[in-house]
């Protein structure tokens, strides 16, 4: 009976195929709390390497040269100030002087075939070099010209020569020159002299020159000078009075 008894007590089987069983777990998140709920944390800070904060080598340089650039630039003009004050200390420049002293017409004609003016002047210029130690180099290129309002009636040029110091030149330069339809200009001359009496005329002259300081002679430069000047007529073979002339000279490098 007994080993009967034994063979039918019933022993557990055990399921290879069912899972394993696996104690509850314990929930992350309280129960009574949802995950939104506000929890304090330690601030996040980040840290960088240092930085080297040296400025470019080549920006450096730049600025070098730029010092040494505008140092040398304040010498030389420093250099050149100095030695226009000790020329002029030395020499004393003074500026020439100019002066129309005569005009005569020779030819003042309209033809009346193609209504062509022709013009002839001769002007007499007194130059004067005032300086004791400068003298004064008249080269060629030179133009010289007369003028009434805009029309330019004739044209010449001043001969080359050497002023010396303290010297007085008197020149006689010849001008001429045609003008297209000279009809109007004789009728506007004729007007002015009517109306006013008189008749103003303007003469330019454009002159390079040398300048001679004691023994050393100076670079070619440009002076000009601009005379006005009013006359009486302008006609030819007339004597033609001047009542009124000035001129002014500017230098040109």
């Amino acid at each position: 009976m007994s080993s009967m008894a034994d063979q039918q007590r019933i022993h557990p089987v055990l399921d290879v195929e069912a899972p394993p069983q696996t104690s509850p777990t314990v929930p992350l998140v309280p129960q009574g709390t949802s995950k939104s709920d506000d929890q304090s944390y330690p601030p996040f800070h980040r840290t960088y390497p240092p930085m080297n904060s040296k400025p470019p080598k080549k920006r450096s340089r730049c600025c070098k040269c730029l010092c040494w650039t505008l140092s040398l630039l304040l010498l030389l003009i420093l250099i050149l100030g100095i030695t226009v004050g000790i020329l002029f200390l030395v020499f004393r420049p003074k500026l020439p002087k100019y002066s129309i002293d005569r005009l005569q017409i020779s030819q003042f004609d309209l033809n009346s075939m193609d209504s062509t003016l022709s013009a002839t002047f001769n002007v007499t210029i007194t130059a004067r070099n005032p300086n004791e130690r400068i003298g004064i180099y008249y080269e060629g290129g030179s133009h010289l010209s007369a003028w009434y309002t805009e029309t330019k009636l004739c044209q010449g040029s001043m001969p080359k020569f050497y002023q010396g110091h303290r010297n007085t030149t008197v020149l006689v330069l010849p001008l001429s020159g045609q003008i297209q339809n000279g009809t109007g200009l004789i009728m506007a001359v004729q007007e002015q002299q009517q109306r006013t009496g008189n008749i103003p005329l303007r003469l330019r002259v454009s002159q390079p020159v040398r300048v001679k300081l004691g023994k050393f002679k100076l670079m070619k430069v440009k002076f000009s000078v601009r005379c006005g000047l009013v006359v009486d007529a302008l006609s030819a073979n007339n004597a033609i009075t001047i009542q009124s002339s000035s001129c002014k000279f500017r230098l040109r490098l």
